[in-house]
């Protein structure tokens, strides 16, 4: 499967938006995860794994692919990798997200009670 990018047609839109392709990436299996992992320090491959609860090698190897080819992570010394500046934004774009995400399950834990 080609790495979604702006401008062409990915799973669920062929109208080439680049928000479109952004969701296509993200939504792919442990993208957001290596994101996420990746937002403090850069890793190597089997520290990347390993915090990602030793998920396939292959898998893994794909995602990086996919996500240094979308210009978001890149090479970062010896067999490390680490969020480029475009990744960098785009974690710091998630932030409303984290601060929703907390604020939903109070909401759902309220409800439980």
């Amino acid at each position: 499967m080609a790495t979604p990018k702006p401008g062409m047609p990915v799973r669920g839109s062929r109208s080439g938006r680049p928000i479109m392709a952004l969701l296509d990436l993200l939504g792919r299996r442990w993208v957001m995860r290596i994101i996420w992992e990746l937002r403090a320090e850069p890793l190597t491959f089997r520290e990347l794994r390993a915090r990602c609860d030793d998920m396939s090698p292959t898998v893994l190897n794909q995602r990086l692919h996919d996500l240094r080819e979308a210009a978001i992570i890149g090479q970062a010394g010896e067999g490390g990798y680490a969020l480029s500046a475009l990744g960098a934004g785009l974690l710091e774009s998630m932030g409303p997200l984290l601060q929703w995400s907390d604020k939903w399950q109070r909401a759902l834990d309220k409800e439980t009670l």
